[in-house]
């Protein structure tokens, strides 16, 4: 689990569980999931719960902020890491442009909602991250 401070303030959290534990939600989706190669879950965390204080939500570039120091720091700590997480497909965008892509589309449903399969090894995050930083400090 990680917070986020601003000015003092936290203002937010994101939480990684890791995956073949029993602990991640994820772990039951890959049981399910016999054809996926060990390499996808190898060293796997499960990305999640990133929420920010009200006053933030509507602020894309603190969102941004937040979910790329979270991963940088962790791939500095974890570095073979593999990162999967469940979304929505609107969600899916979000992490796409962290490096992430689909696995499984429709890999579970909650509530006669669609939920997807996610996954971004550290190679893609890092490249994805970089250049989401590049654009950044350029404009």
């Amino acid at each position: 689990m990680g917070a986020f401070e601003l000015h003092g303030e936290f203002i937010g959290t994101i939480r990684l569980v890791p995956i073949g534990r029993g602990l991640a939600p994820c772990d039951t989706i890959l049981q399910g999931l016999p054809q996926l190669a060990p390499q996808v879950y190898d060293d796997g965390w499960e990305v999640g719960r990133l929420v920010l204080a009200p006053a933030h939500r509507t602020q894309p570039e603190v969102l941004k902020t937040c979910f790329s120091l979270t991963l940088m720091r962790f791939v500095e700590l974890i570095p073979s890491a593999n990162f999967l997480a469940t979304c929505t497909p609107v969600l899916s965008r979000l992490y796409r442009r962290f490096g992430f892509s689909v696995l499984v589309k429709d890999a579970c449903l909650q509530s006669g909602e669609s939920y997807s399969l996610i996954h971004g090894n550290v190679p893609s995050v890092r490249a994805a991250v970089s250049a989401g930083h590049r654009e950044r400090t350029t404009q």
